[in-house]
């Protein structure tokens, strides 16, 4: 496994830190850190542009087993210092290892569509930790894909992989650049379509999810949704508070109605 040591200066190293701070073009470049995140990587068979490991302090089986599959796996791969390191990372303990990694893309007439389908739509979200949390949670309800709108933070955020848990490599996203555009594109393969509002006086529980194909539209969550949905033929449905808040987290939303809905289709 001898590769090549480089140092800070070295254009890999410097595309690390440059992805970092937020200051690379190209959106769909990630930065993996730790033995988790290269086990992602690898169980996903995700294209690794750029592995970095930093062999004086993987001291580990399991560290120096994955580095050992990363450096085959990679299109590159180096050895880089403690000192490097430090500065690539913000860890107080880091395993070591470090990769540039590319999402996959995915085109929405890829996307198969039947009665069972079920879509997550997230509109105008601005925290990477709820974007995150959202693309897990469209895993974990086995959505078909998840349509990203109007999008305030990179898909490529560090929070965002981590609060997907790695999902981000393995659930199929969409991007419109708009509302109209996403509905258009649910509307024209004969989605029925659920608003998550907080306001509507329909709940969740009696909206009547069916077995065709089913969009949930959430928004912001300090803007709520854009009011062009409301334009559209769509369903409005709100959870019910019985506390003293007014609503609840995004994600948290969005996992009870893609769980009911995902209820109705499977016959829970």
């Amino acid at each position: 496994m001898a590769s090549q040591r480089v140092g800070l200066h070295h254009p890999r190293v410097r595309q690390v830190l440059s992805l970092a701070r937020n200051g690379a073009a190209d959106d769909h470049l990630l930065v993996a850190e730790g033995v988790w995140a290269h086990e992602m990587l690898a169980r996903a068979g995700t294209l690794v542009e750029t592995f970095l490991w930093c062999p004086d302090i993987c001291r580990s089986d399991r560290v120096r087993d994955c580095a050992e599959r990363m450096s085959a796996m990679a299109e590159t791969a180096y050895e880089i210092s403690p000192k490097v390191l430090a500065r690539l990372t913000a860890r107080a303990r880091p395993d070591g290892l470090i990769s540039v990694a590319r999402l996959p893309r995915w085109d929405a007439a890829d996307v198969p569509v039947d009665e069972s389908s079920l879509v997550l739509v997230v509109d105008g979200i601005e925290y990477a930790g709820n974007l995150g949390t959202l693309i897990r949670t469209a895993d974990a309800c086995h959505a078909d894909c998840l349509l990203v709108t109007s999008r305030q933070v990179r898909l490529t955020h560090p929070r965002v992989f981590v609060a997907s848990r790695g999902t981000v490599l393995t659930t199929p996203i969409v991007e419109f650049p708009g509302s109209a555009q996403a509905a258009e594109w649910l509307e024209s393969r004969g989605f029925e379509i659920f608003l998550a509002d907080p306001q509507a006086t329909l709940t969740y529980r009696a909206c009547g999810f069916r077995r065709g194909p089913t969009a949930v539209v959430v928004g912001s969550e300090g803007q709520g949704l854009p009011p062009q949905w409301y334009d559209r033929k769509v369903t409005a449905v709100s959870i019910p508070m019985l506390g003293t808040a007014d609503s609840l987290n995004v994600s948290v939303s969005a996992a009870i109605l893609l769980y009911e809905a995902r209820a109705a289709k499977a016959g829970w």
